[in-house]
């Protein structure tokens, strides 16, 4: 070990700063740990030899022994005893999981913590565990988001057990101490100078085991099934909105808590408005002889139809307010409006009488000999 290349070994060069060389540590302790090998005794070396590495190199005064005298600092060669530097001689290393306990933050010795996090390790506790979260997709109509709605939506999810009620023992049966950790949920195994911890694979961490499975759920203690429920959406919602209903996931095992059903919406297109955030657009057609005299007209709204007042003279394109017919606001705010583009529609078939009086029409306006606006040509001078 004393005749490997420090940096080498955590993958770093001579110049790094302590906070990189941590970093780099971290990535080779996770790579190389034994609870992520079991059996590997090549990996097991690794994770002694990065470990002892780091802990000479993240010392200041080791550093700097070790940059001047490389491995012989510390085999006690260049000294009574002592390397140089006032190294002691063929110390320097202790049990690697110190190292790896200070740099991961776990305090103490032993399993649990860090390893559980890291590796799923159960730690030994005895208890439930919660069920997860689900997530269900339901896509609405843009005039259900505008007026709110309820649904009934059908899932399936994990269940706790009728015939055992959550236990996963058959009825009449009960738990008992786990044989092979004796209760403690961990086992320890030996590998060379360090010991470690790892989860009993036969109770899962539990420290004890069901002497007798149920029958249904084979010991779990929840079954798959389908189940329905009705949701209450409020007005206003948006694509991407989500719903949470607490406690309608998947149940919990051994007394663990239901997870929750997270609702996600999608509002479809609709064929007549476009969404705005709260405000909603459309555009509707107007005969030519509305536009040019002027009048009322009903238009649609999501709620029902509304009067729209268009003054003569009105142009193509010119967008009208609806004042609170939009979307209701999630936010508590103001409803939003409804925005009104008019389209002039010009007629593409006409009687003779009605082309006879649109030519005398345009012979009074004398727009027979001027059919462009004198103002655009006024505007346009300059660009000529």
């Amino acid at each position: 070990m004393a005749k490997e290349d420090y940096y080498a070994l955590l993958g770093v060069d001579k110049s790094v700063s302590p906070e990189e060389l941590k970093k780099a540590y971290r990535k080779k302790a996770v790579q190389y740990h034994p609870d992520k090998n079991p059996g590997n005794k090549e990996a097991e070396e690794m994770f002694k030899k990065v470990s002892h590495a780091y802990e000479v190199l993240s010392d200041a005064e080791k550093r700097a022994a070790y940059d001047r005298y490389g491995p012989a600092a510390f085999d006690g060669s260049a000294g009574a005893g002592r390397g140089p530097g006032g190294m002691r001689g063929g110390g320097g290393f202790h049990d690697p999981f110190d190292i790896f306990r200070e740099v991961f933050g776990q305090q103490g010795g032993g399993g649990g913590g860090i390893f559980e996090e890291m590796f799923g390790g159960g730690g030994g506790r005895e208890g439930g565990r919660d069920g997860a979260d689900l997530r269900y997709d339901l896509e609405i109509t843009l005039e259900e988001a505008a007026r709110g709605v309820e649904k009934e939506i059908s899932f399936r999810k994990a269940m706790t057990c009728e015939r055992c009620d959550g236990s996963g023992a058959e009825p009449g049966s009960r738990r008992v101490t786990c044989p092979t950790c004796r209760g403690a949920g961990q086992i320890r195994r030996s590998g060379g100078i360090i010991t470690f911890t790892q989860t009993c694979p036969t109770c899962g961490g539990a420290g004890s085991k069901i002497e007798k499975p149920c029958t249904v759920c084979h010991g779990e203690g929840r079954v798959a099934k389908n189940t329905k429920l009705n949701v209450r959406i409020p007005p206003g919602v948006d694509t991407g909105s989500r719903l949470r209903s607490s406690g309608n996931g998947e149940a919990g095992m051994a007394g663990g808590q239901a997870g929750d059903l997270y609702i996600v919406l999608s509002v479809k297109e609709h064929e007549l408005f476009e969404r705005q955030e709260d405000n909603l657009f459309c555009e509707i057609p107007i005969k030519f002889t509305l536009a040019t005299l002027g009048g009322t007209i009903e238009v649609p709204t999501l709620f029902g139809k509304a009067s729209l007042k268009i003054p003569a003279g009105t142009q193509s394109g010119t967008t009208f307010r609806l004042r609170e017919k939009g979307m209701p606001s999630l936010r508590g705010a103001r409803q939003g409006d409804q925005l009104v583009r008019v389209h002039v529609e010009v007629p593409q078939a006409l009687t003779s009488e009605q082309r006879k009086l649109l030519d005398e029409f345009a012979r009074v306006s004398g727009d027979a000999n001027e059919p462009t606006s004198k103002s655009f040509f006024e505007k346009a001078k300059k660009f000529f």
